[in-house]
């Protein structure tokens, strides 16, 4: 019902909403197709301010158009209408489904949906690569 308000308030009639199965991002406008589509499966997930607030965010991308990006246009525009969010999300349950958990040396972990295919260190413990903090990736499937 927001997005359908939303888009009748500050789009024009050619703007459609629809749910997709995006397991990382939470919305998304596509300004070839017109649509802006949330993820159904992150949705299900969120309390409704959350899903208000990637409403907001995604009207706000197809008010100003695509190559304004998350630049300055854009957020005056997304503030205008409400949005106090960033330019992602953050939600846990983005990284449910995610297959590999990186451990540090010193304890931090990072959640990843493709295990890296070189040495990757601890971006917490170093700004650059150091092999001193090298992750060691774990299955979290191999854990269940």
């Amino acid at each position: 019902m927001w997005a359908d308000a939303l888009i009748r308030l500050h789009l024009d009639s050619s703007w459609s909403f629809g749910f997709d199965h995006a397991k990382t991002r939470f919305g998304q406008c596509d300004h070839a197709k017109r649509r802006i589509t949330v993820s159904r499966y992150l949705a299900a997930r969120a309390e409704d301010d959350e899903v208000h607030q990637v409403l907001l965010h995604e009207v706000a991308h197809a008010m100003v158009g695509v190559r304004e990006g998350h630049g300055p246009v854009w957020k005056k525009r997304a503030r205008e209408l409400g949005y106090v969010g960033g330019r992602t999300h953050s939600s846990d349950a983005a990284t449910d489904h995610a297959r590999w958990r990186g451990v540090c040396p010193a304890g931090h972990e990072v959640i990843r949906f493709r295990r890296p295919s070189k040495p990757t260190s601890c971006a917490v413990c170093s700004p650059r690569f150091d092999r001193q903090f090298v992750m060691t990736w774990h299955d979290r499937r191999a854990a269940s």
